[in-house]
């Protein structure tokens, strides 16, 4: 357990019986590392990644590589002359129920896909100091949707739409962004995605996925933490979402784990690469700039 932290580092290692250390370079020559587990701030992922992949060793990195495209594409460039496996955290891909739901339009239950709708909301925002460094809504919170468009589209988008305003946090308008926004892409064929954030839902994460087509309509639907309902002759009552993302991912965040210990011991390939990172964050820097000019932006991934 590595952080510029130490008492932090150390308690994380006391609790799950590691060691701890603040010298992250001593401890990426210990030869008895296999592998390595990058969840720091953005502005430190490529300088850790490549610092792994010089030592020959399996990355997880969480998601983006980083803020600036040039920089992503030099690290990647340097990961795959070096042959070591990079997994990038998209975490909602190893969900239960969207795996489920994209192995049925891989199915063709759906027919083929006309349009998907993604809703991606937080119960609150984060506090303004991390919006001022985060990279903004579409690379911080809507990257993760954005992936998962193209996980479900089955094409790469080649135009994006985005609109947005700050509703939730005047402060988060005076820090450069938006709290609440929506984004349509379009892939060659003409399929649509629609997809909606905001910083603020009342009722908790909200999490929710439709697929739409030819042959009819697939969903995944927010988890409860039951599925109890009661009926009264007041109201029909069942439980809200969970409240954040520790509550409502820990199967995919496990799953994730378990990926990358296979992948890191030579068992598979990654499900998640760092072209997917890439990707990601065109589709972001595009949406961003489409907002900015107030029409379509064409990509290319």
């Amino acid at each position: 357990m590595v952080d510029v932290n130490a008492a932090s580092a150390k308690a994380a290692a006391e609790r799950y019986g590691a060691k701890a250390s603040a010298d992250v370079d001593a401890v990426l020559a210990d030869p008895e590392v296999q592998g390595v587990f990058i969840c720091t701030s953005t502005d430190t992922h490529v300088e850790l990644i490549l610092k792994a992949a010089r030592r020959k060793l399996p990355i997880f990195c969480e998601k983006p590589i980083d803020l600036d495209l040039a920089k992503v594409d030099a690290c990647l460039e340097e990961v795959s002359r070096s042959g070591v496996p990079l997994v990038l955290g998209f975490n909602r891909r190893f969900d239960p129920n969207f795996r489920a739901l994209r192995e049925a339009v891989r199915r063709g239950e759906a027919g083929e896909v006309e349009i998907v709708k993604i809703t991606s909301r937080d119960p609150a925002p984060p506090p303004v100091s991390y919006i001022r460094t985060s990279g903004g809504i579409f690379r911080d919170m809507m990257i993760h949707d954005l992936d998962m468009a193209r996980f479900l589209l089955g094409e790469e988008p080649v135009e994006v739409f985005a609109t947005g305003s700050c509703l939730v946090n005047p402060e988060i308008a005076e820090a450069g962004d938006i709290d609440t926004a929506m984004v349509i892409l379009k892939t060659r064929r003409g399929a649509l995605c629609h997809i909606d954030n905001s910083r603020r839902a009342a009722y908790g994460y909200d999490q929710r996925i439709e697929v739409f087509g030819s042959k009819g309509m697939l969903q995944a639907a927010n988890p409860t933490p039951t599925t109890v309902t009661r009926y009264t002759s007041e109201a029909v009552l069942s439980d809200k979402p969970y409240h954040f993302f520790l509550d409502r991912y820990p199967e995919a965040y496990r799953a994730e784990l378990e990926h990358f210990l296979e992948v890191s011991t030579g068992g598979v390939a990654p499900l998640v690469t760092g072209r997917d990172g890439r990707a990601a964050l065109v589709l972001a820097d595009a949406a961003l700039q489409s907002l900015k000019l107030g029409k379509p932006v064409p990509i290319a991934l």
